[in-house]
């Protein structure tokens, strides 16, 4: 999402450059539709080996979702490590991974002060998890530093909480390099700079109809023709009904953001952290911006809302995570629209000789969309083929209205599981602690009965004399057989003795 700041240039108030339509029939090698970032990674990249590019957008360049972002930068896809590994296998995965990491890398080549003053990028992303994932925790950072060999440090319990104070999260994954960013200025900074590479950029200016037939591509706008030997198709769910069969193959999910007023000092007993914060299910994802704002992301939607809606959500939302905060003041509110795949991965590749596709990133846009326009870019001009790692990931079509449906009623039962998750998961760890309290109190009360010193020693009872053994009953055939004895027994009774 788009930041609003003390400088207006970071608020969705900024008028950005206005560019000329297309009002000429132009001849070019390249021709981008869409000035989203995809499309402008091509352009500019191509652009700089040399090929003459031209951009058309049918409104303003980053008008939708690459306008509209919280920044963040790191590696990595939609499709979940272990999913994509059991997609394509471990070498290929290893690949895509590498090509996810190079993008990241082109954004903070890119994100600089020099090249685009006031980006103000910072260090650093934390992805935290609602239950206590434990042994899952160690298998994904052996995964990601052994396999991916991406920088990555797993986090406790104790240190997340201490950088936010909830209860609510438990370990964490904390990614040094990635980075954030002011999305809003960068886009338009990237139009700068692939203008200053030399692509000419159209907005207002939608694509009408396109001739893919021939080594030459036609295409016709409302006041223009052009004619390129290669077409990229670098939009979103806003394609039009010219590629309608493309934009059918993305589920559209509107995600909102909400900016808070200046929270002052209370802000930083809350959250304590500098980075981008998400967690491992999608749901949240915020940080603090000019040093006392919060900028936070959370409801998503399949069906086009005005943002205001969301406004209460995000408060109610932020006020649930972090109750010392209360209910935030709430300065403005951004919506944009992401075009998901079925499989989650992004769609960049070859559909037919000169024609190309660029889109379907989904929440992971900037590092993906940054690899696809490099790719598609050397591709054209140098013939790396690298792009057909992606080849797997097949354009699916999203289901329509009925895919629509279903994505929005997965997304609540996802939600709920999620919500779920997290009560059954502080509700153990609850009875963890009572349970150590318990035993702590215990083990105190033994302890301090040990200390009263031994128990009062009763004295010492006489024992009790034995009673002597009956003397033994004799029959007559005991003295007969023993004559000793019988005489021995008269002498006593008779005092004899």
């Amino acid at each position: 999402m788009s930041e609003t700041s003390t400088s207006a240039a970071d608020g969705p108030n900024e008028t950005p450059p206005f560019r000329d339509r297309l009002a000429f029939d132009l001849d070019v090698d390249i021709c981008v539709v869409g000035a989203g970032l995809a499309g402008l990674t091509v352009a500019r990249e191509a652009a700089r080996l040399g090929a003459s590019v031209a951009v058309l957008e049918g409104r303003q360049v980053g008008w939708n979702a690459s306008g509209h972002h919280l920044g963040t930068v790191m590696p990595g896809f939609g499709l979940p490590v272990a999913d994509l590994i059991e997609r394509v296998g471990l070498q290929d995965a290893r690949e895509l991974w590498a090509l996810s990491k190079e993008g990241a890398d082109y954004v903070r080549a890119t994100a600089t002060e020099e090249l685009i003053p006031g980006i103000s990028p910072s260090d650093g992303a934390l992805e935290v998890s609602n239950v206590d994932i434990g042994e899952a925790l160690i298998s994904r950072l052996q995964a990601l530093t052994e396999d991916f060999a991406t920088d990555v440090e797993g986090w406790q319990v104790d240190r997340v909480r201490s950088v936010l104070r909830t209860g609510r999260y438990f370990h964490g994954i904390y990614y040094p390099k990635a980075l954030q960013i002011d999305g809003r200025k960068y886009v338009h900074g990237l139009a700068a700079l692939a203008t200053r590479a030399g692509a000419r950029i159209f907005e207002e200016t939608p694509v009408v109809s396109i001739d893919f037939s021939g080594i030459r591509k036609r295409i016709v706008t409302p006041s223009a023709r052009l004619r390129a030997t290669h077409i990229v198709l670098a939009g979103n769910v806003h394609l039009g009904a010219p590629l309608k069969r493309l934009s059918d193959t993305l589920l559209p999910v509107w995600r909102y953001a909400a900016l808070t007023e200046p929270l002052g000092e209370r802000l930083a007993e809350a959250i304590g952290f500098p980075g981008s914060v998400a967690d491992s299910d999608g749901i949240d994802h915020f940080r603090i911006v000019d040093g006392d704002r919060l900028l936070w992301a959370s409801p998503e939607t399949t069906w086009d809302a005005r943002p205001k809606r969301f406004g209460a959500a995000v408060q109610r939302r932020i006020a649930t995570l972090f109750p010392q905060l209360g209910k935030v003041p709430i300065s403005d509110t951004f919506g944009g629209a992401v075009g998901v795949t079925v499989h989650g991965m992004p769609q960049i590749g070859q559909l037919r000789r000169g024609l190309w596709v660029a889109s379907g990133f989904g929440r992971q846009g900037l590092n993906t969309s940054a690899l696809a326009g490099q790719l598609i870019a050397r591709s054209i001009l140098w013939g790396d083929d690298r792009w057909r790692l992606f080849s797997p990931f097949e354009l699916v079509w999203a289901g329509g209205t009925t895919g629509r449906v279903a994505g929005h009623f997965i997304g609540l039962w996802a939600r709920g599981a999620s919500a779920a998750a997290g009560v059954l998961a502080r509700y153990r760890e609850g009875a963890r602690a009572r349970e150590r309290l318990r035993e702590a109190r215990l083990a105190e009360a033994n302890l301090k009965a040990g200390t009263r010193g031994p128990a009062p020693r009763h004295p010492p009872q006489p024992a009790a004399r034995p009673m002597p053994p009956p003397a033994p009953r004799q029959s007559e055939e005991d003295g007969k057989a023993y004559p000793h004895a019988s005489q021995e027994s008269e002498r006593i009774s008779d005092g004899r003795m």
